[in-house]
Parts: C-alpha cells; sequence; structure tokens
C-alpha cells in the first residue's frame, strides 16, 4: 500500500495526523529505497543465531535506539515497546522498575521477580529468584535482548523471561563523548564515555551522574553509575574479556498512597514516609572475567567467572507500634552481600548438529541485619536491633542443548537444565518470643524445553516450543512461618509451570517500504503459584494457591516508510488468571477466576520516525496500558492509561566533532495517570503516581582523535 492509499484508509485523529505528515513525503520517499536492514544476531540463546532463524520470541533493542533523545537512566525509557513485556517507572529510585514477562514478575512488591537479568553475562538476579536492573548502563550499552517464552527456562530457576544487556566493545580510534541533560522536577544528567582501540586493547568506560528532586515530596535520588569493559586477543584463537560496573546511589522513598489519596491529590505523599524520613542508599560493585577459546573449525570454550559486593541501607515507615512485637524485624534493613559464580560451556558443530554443554554456579553470601527506625520520640533514625542472620543462597546447574538441521527448511533445538537451589539461613538475633529462626532447605527441578523451527520461504520462519519450569520462593518469602512459629517455612513449595508457544516472523521488502513483523501465541499453566498468607507483627508470611493460567497473544512490527520514516509498533492481550480459588491464613479467600495481581488485559505501542535530512531526526511515541488488578481480590485497579511523547534532535558534524542538541516532552496531553502499582500493599497504599508533562533538554559533544 503506498503513502497516499494509506491515508485515505486513515480514519481515527491520530492515525489522520501520522499519515497527512506521511503523505506530505510521499513523493520524497518514493524517490530512493529504504534503507537495508542490517543482520542481528541474537546471543542469548544458547547457540547464537539470527534473529530470523531463533527458535523462540525474541527483542533485541539497539543501543543507540536505547539512547536516542531519551534521559539513559532507566529501561523505562526504552522498552515500552517490547511486546509482552510491562515495564513501570515507579518515579521511586528507592524500589527499581516494575517489570513482569507475559505476567511472570507481576506480584513483585520491590525489585525485579522471576525473571532473569543479566549484563554482560553477569547475573543481576540471585539465585531464589529474586533481582536488580538498576545498574544497567544506557549510555554504553551496544544491544539489550529481551527473551520471552519457553526458551527461557534453560536458564534455570525463576526464568518467566530473560532480559540481557551488552556493553559495546571499543573498537577503531579514540573517541570521547560527553553529555549533559536537565529538565522537569529538577532532574539534571551529567554523563562522560571514552571508546576506542589501543595497543590490541578495546577499551569502553563510561561514568554518569543524575539527580532529582522528584515528582513527589520525599522522592529525591543521586544516582552515580561507572561502567567498564576491555577486550583483548591472545593469538588468533583467544580473546579475553574483563567488565567492571559501579553503582552509589542514595533516594528517597515517598512509597505508595491510597486510590483516595491518589484521587484528591496526584503528589500525595504518605504521613508515615515524611515521618520516617524512608529512604534508601546502596553500593555495589561487581567485575567479571570472559575467556573464549576456538579449538580447531568444531569446537569452541567459554569460561566466565565473577565476583561482587552490595551494600544497602533502608529506612522503612514502619510504625512505631507495629515495631513492638518480640518477632518484628524492626524498620531499618541493613544488608552486606558478597557474591559471586562462574558460567563455563562448551560447544561443538558438527554436521547439521550443534552442541552446547555447560555449567552454571552462583553463590550469596549476606549478612542480614533489622534495626528500629526511632529512639524514643526521634522517628526515622538508627535504633535497636532486631534482627540479625547470616544467610547463604547458592545453586549449581548443569545444562545441554542440541541444535539439528534435520532437513533444508526444518531444525529442531533440545535442551535440558537441572536446576538446584540451596537455602542456609543462621539466625543470630535469639529473644524472647523470637526463637530461632535458623534453618536450611533446597529445591531442585529437571527443566526440559523442545522448540521445532520451519522456514516457510526465505523471508519467513514459523516456530513451536515446549518446557517445564520453576520459581522457587525467595529467602524473604520462607524466612517466616505463619502463626509466628520458628524456622523457615519449609511448607512453601516452588510454583512448578508448563509453558507453550507458538510464533511466526518475516522479514518482507516492497518496492518502496521494507520492515519485519512477529507474531506469537502463548499458554503457561502453573501449579503452587506463590501468594501472601499473613501480615502481621511486622512480618509477611507466604502460601501456595495452587493454579493459575497466563494466555495471550503479541505482535510487532518494524517498517521503514521510504527512507526517512519508521514506524515501530507492538500489541500485547495477556489473560492471567487464579484457575482455582484459596483462602489465605487470616481467612480471606479469592475465587478462581481472579487476574492474577499487577498484571493488564493489554497493552499497545506506537512510534513513528522522521529523519528529513542527515541532520534533524523528529520521534512521536504513544503508550497505552490497561488498567493493573491492585491486589489478589481485584477489589481494586489502578486506571488504564495513554500517554504521549514528542522528541526532536539536532546533529553538526565539524571536523573530528560530533555536536547534538535534544529535547523530548512525555505526556503532551498533561494526563493524570498511575504510573506503578504496589501489589497487595497491606495498607492500601497501591498507588504510585506518574508526573504530568514533562520535559527535558540537552546536548552532548563527540570528539574523534
Amino acid at each position: 500500500m503506498h503513502s497516499n492509499q494509506l491515508c485515505t484508509a486513515a480514519g481515527r485523529p491520530l492515525r489522520a495526523a501520522l499519515c497527512g505528515l506521511l503523505c506530505a513525503q510521499g513523493a520524497a520517499a518514493q524517490e530512493a529505497a529504504a534503507p537495508a536492514l542490517p543482520e542481528v544476531t541474537v546471543r542469548s540463546v544458547l547457540s547464537p543465531t539470527t534473529v530470523e532463524k531463533a527458535p523462540a520470541a525474541v527483542t533485541v533493542v539497539d543501543g543507540q535506539q536505547l539512547r536516542e533523545r531519551q534521559w539513559q537512566v532507566n529501561l523505562s525509557e526504552s522498552l515500552g515497546s517490547v511486546p509482552g513485556m510491562l515495564i513501570q517507572n515507579r518515579q521511586n529510585y528507592a524500589q527499581d522498575l516494575q517489570l513482569s514477562i507475559r505476567g511472570h514478575g507481576a506480584r513483585s512488591t520491590f525489585g525485579v521477580r522471576g525473571i532473569q537479568v543479566y549484563m554482560d553475562g553477569i547475573p543481576a538476579t540471585m539465585p531464589d529468584g529474586q533481582g536488580q536492573a538498576n545498574h544497567i548502563d544506557l549510555s554504553s550499552l551496544e544491544r539489550l535482548e529481551v527473551l520471552r517464552g519457553p526458551y527461557s527456562t534453560l536458564y534455570g530457576n525463576a526464568s518467566g523471561g530473560v532480559i540481557q544487556a551488552y556493553t559495546e566493545r571499543g573498537e577503531g580510534p579514540p573517541q570521547l563523548h560527553s553529555s549533559f541533560a536537565m529538565g522537569s522536577n529538577g532532574q539534571k544528567r551529567l554523563g562522560l564515555k571514552a571508546t576506542g582501540e589501543s595497543g590490541g586493547v578495546g577499551y569502553t568506560v563510561s561514568a554518569s551522574r543524575y539527580l532529582t528532586d522528584g515528582y513527589r515530596r520525599q522522592s529525591a535520588a543521586d544516582k552515580n553509575l561507572l561502567n567498564a569493559r576491555l577486550d583483548t586477543s591472545s593469538g588468533e584463537y583467544s580473546h579475553w574479556t574483563v567488565v567492571a560496573n559501579h553503582v552509589d546511589m542514595d533516594a528517597q522513598d515517598a512509597g505508595g498512597v491510597t486510590p483516595a489519596q491518589w484521587a484528591a491529590d496526584h503528589r500525595a505523599v504518605a504521613q508515615g514516609a515524611l515521618d520516617f524520613n524512608t529512604r534508601k542508599s546502596q553500593r555495589q560493585t561487581q567485575a567479571g572475567l570472559i575467556h573464549e577459546h576456538q579449538i580447531g573449525g568444531a569446537d569452541r570454550l567459554r569460561l566466565m567467572v565473577y565476583a561482587g559486593q552490595r551494600h544497602i541501607t533502608q529506612y522503612q515507615s514502619i510504625p512505631v507500634a507495629a515495631q513492638k512485637p518480640a518477632t518484628s524485624a524492626g524498620g531499618v534493613i541493613d544488608l552486606e552481600r558478597g557474591y559471586g559464580g562462574l558460567d563455563a560451556r562448551w560447544t561443538r558443530r558438527q554436521g547439521a548438529v550443534n552442541w552446547v554443554l555447560g555449567l552454571a554456579a552462583n553463590v550469596v553470601e549476606e549478612n542480614r541485619k533489622g534495626y528500629e527506625n526511632f529512639q524514643g520520640s526521634q522517628l526515622g533514625v538508627l535504633g535497636s536491633l532486631r534482627r540479625d542472620e547470616r544467610n547463604r543462597l547458592s545453586n549449581i546447574d548443569p545444562y545441554a542443548q542440541a541444535s539439528w538441521a534435520f532437513a533444508p527448511a526444518w531444525s529442531l533445538d533440545a535442551g535440558v537444565r537441572w536446576s538446584n537451589v540451596r537455602f542456609d539461613s543462621r539466625d543470630r538475633y535469639v529473644t524472647p518470643g523470637n526463637g530461632d529462626d535458623s534453618g536450611k532447605t533446597g529445591h531442585h527441578r529437571l527443566l526440559p524445553m523442545v522448540s521445532l523451527q520451519h522456514q516457510l520461504d526465505d523471508s519467513t520462519q514459523a516456530y513451536a516450543s515446549a518446557a517445564g519450569g520453576f520459581e522457587t520462593p525467595t529467602f524473604n518469602e520462607i524466612s517466616y512461618r505463619p502463626g509466628g512459629l520458628a524456622g523457615l517455612n519449609f511448607q512453601l513449595r516452588p510454583a512448578a509451570s508448563t509453558s507453550a508457544e507458538v510464533g511466526v516472523r518475516q522479514r518482507w521488502q516492497g518496492r518502496d517500504w521494507r520492515g519485519t513483523w512477529t507474531a506469537a501465541l502463548f499458554q503457561t499453566l502453573t501449579d503452587d503459584e506463590i501468594v501472601v498468607a499473613t501480615s502481621t507483627g511486622g512480618r509477611t508470611t507466604y502460601q501456595n494457591a495452587n493454579r493459575t493460567r497466563r494466555r495471550g497473544m503479541e505482535l510487532a512490527s518494524s517498517t521503514w516508510l521510504g527512507p526517512r520514516w519508521r514506524l515501530e509498533a507492538a500489541l500485547t492481550l495477556l489473560d492471567a488468571r487464579l484457575r482455582d480459588g484459596f483462602c489465605d491464613a487470616q481467612g480471606g479467600c479469592v475465587a478462581a477466576g481472579r487476574r492474577i495481581a499487577g498484571t493488564a488485559r493489554h497493552q499497545a505501542f506506537a512510534g513513528l520516525y522522521w529523519s528529513p535530512d542527515n541532520h534533524w531526526n523528529v520521534g512521536l511515541d504513544w503508550r497505552q496500558v490497561g488498567r493493573i488488578a491492585a491486589n489478589d481480590g481485584n477489589s481494586v485497579y489502578s486506571p488504564g492509561y495513554g500517554v504521549a511523547s514528542l522528541s526532536g534532535e539536532h546533529v553538526r558534524h565539524v571536523g573530528a566533532w560530533t555536536l547534538k542538541a535534544f529535547a523530548r516532552v512525555d505526556n503532551l496531553a498533561d494526563r493524570q495517570y498511575v504510573g506503578s502499582v504496589i501489589v497487595n500493599e497491606s495498607n492500601g497504599r497501591f498507588y504510585e503516581a506518574a508526573p504530568g508533562r514533562q520535559w527535558m533538554a540537552g546536548v552532548s559533544a563527540a570528539y574523534q582523535f
């Protein structure tokens, strides 16, 4: 369909406006062909392959696309276009993003849950499935991959999806990049990056600082980030990579508000957050070494080892009265964690078969203390010790995969992983009324995966896959037993799931237009879903809730409308429900058929990008999210919303300099909406407000030596 035909077909005002712009450029678009589509290799699958031949649903987001006219602070800035992923900015840097994939991870009240996150191969998800993503440096990423569906099972426990971030490799002449941006609510970001190659060593070093006063009171933040990568080769067949990352962040915590408080004042903050000066500080440093060695023409070895340290101090708004029970852990969390691990992998190409054998092992040692958040009548200060324990988490997972091209247009992938997770806790705070909570337990499961792919023609592939997965409780979830009994909650079982998916993807090319599109249908059936059992006396306990079902559809496309226009679109439909009802330990019951808390039934994205010449770039984005269930009983929903953003950039090349000026406006219509939901918040404070219309402007300069 040509541009004039598309404009004639347009009906709705927004579509008509966009098509009007397209029609005005129609003649120029037809004078030249759309740019050639690059071939993209997917690294998230164990045997790297092109996107078109990947045995799973996967989205690759280029680093430049992540950065274009953005703050380069949060993953939510650029991943709204990924189908199947619901990513919400809490506007609260003390709690990380709200992130789920196909409904997995939706119940997390903080951090990332049920999804495996990696930065340069180093897991940001602990062996129990609890993780974070605030240390990913968007300024220096070469790409980011989002893997969805059954294939993610091969990453082990809590693999409802996989996010892989890769730092760009330094190559060519040295370059120095600097940038500065400022915007609404006192936001400022300063960045500096050096890349290049010298003496056979490629390097990328990136540093940035981000400051914000926050949209609401008690939400200011100061985030400092350093990321580095070094590459070198020893001979023709060996390659070494060193990666390092450091984040230093201090953030206030505005927390959530009730629906009534939000309706009365969109900037409302609960009084407890102000009284206790709720806040969080985080210091994390990690480093890793990756060695790859080619043996002959068929075999390849890869070894990755890493280690890191993390220190977190968090002041919560737990009332003084709630800390009086002997079982209370207080209102201040003090956590010191050391972690490390390895991933060893052997790959062999043997005719039409590719083999992968590997072993992943990870360990976390933590000292966790809890203190009262008051001294006498003074609130928000470090008080008496109320919790002291030493915990150890570990997993040792062997895995294997084979890829077999058994016919010219057919291939089969099959894999298996033996996931073995161990928990060990030593309670060092035992007092009258607060017994010894020491204990240890473990969970293990065989996780199989199979995927069949068929090449329908040179540009179209269909695939079908199935897998079995599981999700263990986190250490927080097994720490306490219902009824105030001592010891770990050994009654809490892992959630076991069976997933299936069918999909099709295509690269297409017309006379003037070209692009890609993908579609997938999926379903996951889960037994023993983990839910809240009780929340009293400063302790939250958990239980299993029988069967749930997640099923839905994903559509995505990327289209070049001639040489100057690009259209991105995505649609996700998700039906995530309880197949069986359950009753918690306090007598509250949830009926079968309720929506899984934290999920939205639909979300959509559309982005139109225009480059009228080599100096200007303009983008218009629109994102729509349906209403989200805030609790298991579905008695509260956050309203659905749709917001649009407009951005522009001007680029100039002056000798060895590349100069850019950029600006963007988010939430063009100044809509008031709930940006994220705190699932099952015990006080009914489910809502975290999103800001109204926001602006940002900045400049950058790059010099190539």
